[in-house]
């Protein structure tokens, strides 16, 4: 070997040439080596995702190399992974720690994902590494110390997670940050004083987060800095004044927060690069600056709810590009003859479409020039002042005008007839001024109309049908004026109006058209105080949504409608004051009524004793002299039980009474034996029929197989564990359907007997109703047994959610619940299960609750069915903890501590409607594929909340709201902001019922109450 050395050292080249060789090769190995890791940490971060709708990653395979796969940029020299950008693709998982060993990665950008689980400490390893992007996934745990070795990171963008913890100490080493973005997690502690040493940060948003304390003089160290959030947080004291400083601020965002303090005189002129100005919702106070006239190039100045004060003397008249001014909430107004001038100067503003002053101190004239303000406009609000004047006629220019908001002041006047050409107004406020005059005709051009207050005013004369063409409109308020005549039945046609429908404290005459009962989804309708007369119409029963009727101080004569049972969701009814006769309806203990007012009718006969008129305090009758019986509360007088017209009895007829009864007993005493002898012949071992049962004994077999065309298949409704359910035809009952056990399955007779007896003592209407039962044979001598129960036309939930080829109703192929549907269904189930829990002589647990068994009649109110696996109270406490509870319910719907032999309980039944509230929403099955391991239907929507909200809800539930018009941003934003609200609010439902434990489950009463609550605010559209 010595001697081959030597003789290549005799030629140099050679030598050099073959060391080359074998450093090449051994560079060429360590180059495959590194790529190979590079390979791993791909696939192993591929086998953590659980979830990839797009199959994106099925491109990751060994049949191209690792640099050609979809989201991957390798470098040109090396090979090795430098980019991996997989953002918005819909992937649900976690991030493996593998991704780490990906040394050349100089960017990675996985945001808007469903990524679970801890950011891994490993990616401390990514030298090289100088943008990560991990926004709005459902990440938790703490900011990983580690990053801080990551030191050419230039980006760091986590905004909307679950990270929670402070913001690292090690994180002062990232000298070459930029965008430091943490919003929109759950981080506490102070805000670090070091990140003053960050010189380079641009931009730092860590606004909506926990974060407390002041904020640090230190920041005034950062001059590149451009961007400044640290909203919605929980800090106080005052802001360092050196802040005001920081002249590169174009965004300057500390509202919702507690701090306090004045603005410094100078702020205009310190800050001359500001475009945001945002301190809102904090305690502020001293006057606005002069000095912000020099801030030119400001767009968006929120200061509203603080306790600004003195004149505003800003002159906006430099700020071409500003789009808006919100300063309610605040005191300002100085009481000076000039008070208003300040709106001559933002004529010039041609690109504003906000303008809010509501609810402060200003007094003076409305000037005229405010309709010279530009066409572009969108919101003008300065109701709750001390505004004066009249309307100017030229307001009808404000052609962009979606909200007018300018009620509580001392506005003087008619209403002018130009404001019928405001075509886009959706919200018009009018109310509490001193506006005379006629309504004029011309206000029902509004067609897009939704919200519309005139009350409190002096406005006389009669109200304008015209009014009826407003179609959107969901709310109706010109109580309290001098309005006369009747009430136009045109108005009632608003088959739209939701939220409420106040006529009252006015001299309105005649009766309530019948066609008020078009108005099927009001909330409320208040008629009081005025000198209507007539009865009480029987159509309003057909106002399902009706939560408040009040009618009370009018001429109402007659009897209370039987039709008002049928008000599922009524909860206030006043009708004192009236000439109402008759008997208080029984029907009236059977509501969920807070309150109920009968006082000073001409109502007679025994008062119930049950439901609201168990609570005095709920329920007043006083000034019915005819009254009697009660609660002692009432102090009524006894009902006398005997009664002088009734005619005594006979002796004759009391012995032909007495013999028709003894042969009438020997015949059913016969029967009984008769029917027991057959059913003991072959069948020793079956259970006998109960008297729960036999009171339902109605119909033949016969007259089923005809109503059912001989059960045919073209009739079948649907299949269940116990037998199947047809639709039938009844020459009594109509259109029903009709389950029928099929015997041959074990469990089929009892869970029949079970359904009978919960059946028989149960009345809701959110239960499905019985009409009759069949316990009969066939023509082949075989049992056969039936139950027979009111027929739902719209069908299952199950077949909305989750529409097939073979779904009857085609038209559940094209429609879909609506948001307001979807929230009414969960309301109408929950109180079902409410009433079964607390509201029977003895509680009831369904046991099997789910899609398929809850059916929707014809406007869509939902009702809970199939009580084949129902448990009794007394029953469920005899059995033992491992015994036979037997069938638990459905799989993904069964509570999981019933997997574990745990006793049955109202617990489950919880759990069970949790799922189906989630399921509701976001359109999944909880034993979709995509739910595997530790994802299931709770943890799959418990991970999102609340800022991913939007990626797992059913789109149909996000843009049901057809009636917003495209081009109204600022409305459909509002509408927005409004449903992923209530969207929230459902989920947190949903999940605070299917937690794993029991104990710590919302209750399906609770829930009820806030599902009421959730449909208000969806109702009221908080904004507008």
């Amino acid at each position: 070997m010595g001697s081959r050395i030597c003789y290549l050292a005799r030629f140099p080249s050679i030598f050099l040439f073959c060391i080359t060789l074998l450093q090449a090769a051994t560079f060429a190995s360590s180059g495959n080596a590194f790529q190979e890791r590079d390979r791993v940490a791909l696939l192993a971060f591929k086998s953590m995702i659980i979830h990839d709708p797009e199959r994106m990653l099925n491109s990751w395979n060994d049949s191209r190399h690792f640099c050609k796969w979809e989201g991957i940029t390798c470098s040109r020299r090396h090979r090795r992974v430098t980019i991996l950008d997989l953002s918005s693709r819909g992937l649900v998982g976690s991030l493996s720690p593998h991704l780490g060993n990906l040394s050349f990665l100089r960017e990675m950008n996985l945001g808007n994902n469903s990524i679970q689980g801890e950011i891994p400490h490993e990616f401390g390893g990514l030298f090289r590494l100088e943008a990560l992007y991990l926004y709005n996934n459902s990440l938790v745990g703490k900011i990983p110390a580690d990053l801080s070795y990551c030191s050419r990171l230039t980006i760091l963008h986590l905004e909307s997670n679950n990270l929670v913890g402070n913001i690292p100490m090690e994180f002062v080493s990232l000298y070459n940050l930029r965008n430091l973005t943490l919003r929109k997690n759950n981080l506490t502690g102070s805000i670090p004083s070091f990140l003053g040493n960050l010189t380079s940060l641009v931009k730092l948003s860590l606004s909506y987060n926990a974060l407390g304390g002041n904020i640090p003089d230190s920041l005034n160290l950062l001059k590149q800095l451009e961007f400044l959030g640290l909203a919605s947080n929980n800090l106080y004291g005052t802001v360092p004044l050196s802040l005001y400083n920081l002249s590169s601020l174009t965004t300057f965002s500390l509202g919702e927060n507690q701090l306090h303090g004045s603005l410094p005189p100078n702020l205009g002129l310190s800050l001359p690069n500001l475009q945001v100005f945002q301190v809102s919702h904090n305690f502020f106070s001293g006057s606005i600056p002069i000095s912000l006239s020099n801030a030119s190039k400001l767009e968006w100045i929120e200061m509203y709810i603080n306790s600004f004060s003195g004149k505003l003397s800003v002159d906006f008249r430099g700020m071409k590009h500003l789009s808006m001014l919100h300063v309610a909430l605040n005191k300002l107004g100085s009481g000076q003859d000039d008070e208003m001038g300040f709106i001559n100067s933002l004529v010039n503003c041609s690109n504003l479409k906000d303008f809010n002053i509501n609810i402060n101190l200003f007094t003076g004239a409305l000037p005229h020039s405010i309709v010279n303000l530009t066409s572009q406009l969108q919101y003008l609000g300065f109701e709750h002042n001390k505004i004066y004047g009249s309307i100017p006629s030229g307001i009808g220019n404000m052609v962009n005008l979606e909200v007018l908001d300018i009620g509580g002041n001392l506005i003087t006047g008619k209403i002018p007839n130009a404001m019928g050409k405001l075509h886009n107004l959706r919200f018009l406020n009018l109310a509490q001024n001193k506006l005379s005059g006629k309504i004029p005709s011309h206000l029902g051009n509004l067609s897009t109309l939704e919200k519309f207050l005139l009350a409190d005013n002096k406005l006389s004369g009669a109200i304008p049908s015209s009014l009826g063409k407003l179609k959107q409109l969901i709310y109706l308020d010109i109580s309290q004026n001098e309005l006369s005549g009747s009430i136009p039945k045109e108005i009632f046609s608003i088959t739209s109006m939701a939220i409420g429908f106040y006529l009252h404290k006015n001299h309105l005459v005649g009766s309530i058209p019948p066609n008020i009962g078009d108005l099927t989804i009001i909330g409320e309708i208040d008629v009081s105080d005025n000198s209507l007369s007539g009865e009480i119409p029987i159509e309003l029963g057909l106002c399902s949504s009706l939560e408040a009727l009040y009618m009370q101080g009018n001429f109402f004569h007659g009897s209370i409608p039987q039709s008002l049972s049928s008000l599922r969701a009524i909860q206030y009814i006043d009708l004192c004051h009236n000439n109402l006769s008759g008997p208080i309806p029984q029907f009236l203990e059977t509501l969920f009524l807070w309150e109920l007012n009968l006082s000073f009718n001409s109502l007679e006969g025994q008062v119930p004793t049950k439901g609201i008129f168990a609570n005095s305090s709920g329920a007043s009758v006083v000034g019915n002299t005819r009254l009697c019986g009660g609660i002692a509360e009432f102090e009524l007088p006894n009902c006398t039980k005997d009664n002088p017209n009734k005619r005594k009895i006979s002796s004759v007829s009391k012995i032909l009474i007495s013999t028709a009864s003894a042969f009438l007993g020997l015949f059913l005493v016969s029967l009984i034996i008769y029917c027991w002898l057959k059913n003991r012949r072959g069948k020793q071992g079956q259970p006998s029929l109960s008297i729960l049962e036999k009171t339902l004994l109605k119909v033949s077999y016969k007259s089923l197989l005809k109503a059912t065309n001989g059960f045919s298949s073209t009739n079948l409704l649907g299949v269940g564990s116990f037998g199947s359910v047809y639709k039938g035809n009844l020459d009594q009952d109509g259109t029903v359907a009709i389950k029928v056990l099929n015997l041959q399955q074990r469990g089929a007779l009892k869970s029949f007997m079970t359904e009978c007896k919960a059946l028989r003592n149960i009345r809701h209407r959110n239960l499905v109703k019985i009409i009759t039962s069949c316990s009969s044979i066939d023509f082949l001598g075989n049992d056969f047994k039936a139950l027979v129960f009111e027929y739902m036309p719209n069908g299952s939930l199950e077949k909305w959610l989750h529409p097939t080829l073979e779904t009857e109703n085609a038209e559940v192929e094209i429609r879909k619940l609506s948001l307001l549907q979807t929230i009414s269904i969960g309301i109408d189930v929950a109180s079902a299960i409410d009433y079964l829990h607390h509201h029977c002589e003895e509680p009831i647990l369904h046991c099997d609750l789910k899609p398929s068994n809850v059916l929707l009649d014809n406007d869509m109110t939902a009702h809970v069915g199939d009580f084949g696996l129902v448990r009794f109270q007394p029953e469920i406490s005899s059995l033992s903890t491992s015994s036979s509870v037997g069938v638990r319910g459905t799989t993904g719907y069964a509570a999981p501590e019933y997997g574990l032999g745990s006793e049955l309980s109202t617990h489950g039944d919880d759990y069970s409607y949790g799922i189906l509230l989630l399921e509701m929403v976001t359109r999944k099955t909880p034993i979709d594929l995509i739910f595997e391991g530790y994802l299931n239907l709770h943890n799959f929507a418990r991970t999102a909340l609340p800022d991913r909200i939007m990626d797992i809800v059913d789109p149909v539930l996000l843009n049901d709201d057809e009636e917003v018009s495209t081009t109204n941003h600022r409305l459909r934003q509002t509408r927005n902001n409004d449903r992923r609200e209530c969207l929230i609010s459902l989920v947190r439902i949903g999940v605070a019922c299917s937690i794993e434990s029991p104990q710590d489950r919302m209750n399906v009463t609770y829930a009820l109450h806030e599902l009421q609550s959730v449909r208000k605010i969806l109702l009221e559209h908080t904004r507008v």
